[in-house]
């Protein structure tokens, strides 16, 4: 049985490249959807970067967050992957329901901001 550490990985682990999920959104496919900021203290402590990325986890305001090795580097990890990031923020970032399209990012309404 996996402890919530490796929970937290495997579920950020199928984020595609060019996609992100929030913290909360990770913490409701777990099954522990009141462990949002639990779900970054894993992230902090993870040792499979980047075989589990989470440089694309962030905030669910759409706001970049923390990362291990700085915000500036998750930014530009962010941007290589095609993310735009303006203020800090996540472009085209969507707040939606916990059981919904769960890493919902439109570059597309991104790039027209």
């Amino acid at each position: 049985m996996k402890n919530f550490a490796e929970k937290v990985w495997a579920a950020t682990k199928k984020i595609s490249r060019g996609q992100v999920a929030s913290y909360q959104q990770i913490a409701n496919i777990i099954k522990y959807p009141r462990s949002a900021r639990a779900v970054g203290n894993a992230l902090n402590k993870n040792p499979y970067a980047p075989i589990v990325p989470c440089h694309r986890v962030i905030k669910s305001t759409g706001e970049v967050g923390g990362f291990a090795d700085g915000q500036k580097k998750k930014i530009a990890l962010l941007k290589k992957e095609g993310i735009i990031i303006k203020e800090g923020r996540v472009l085209g970032w969507k707040k939606i329901g916990p059981n919904l399209n769960l890493f919902h990012y439109d570059k597309f309404e991104g790039k027209s901001q």
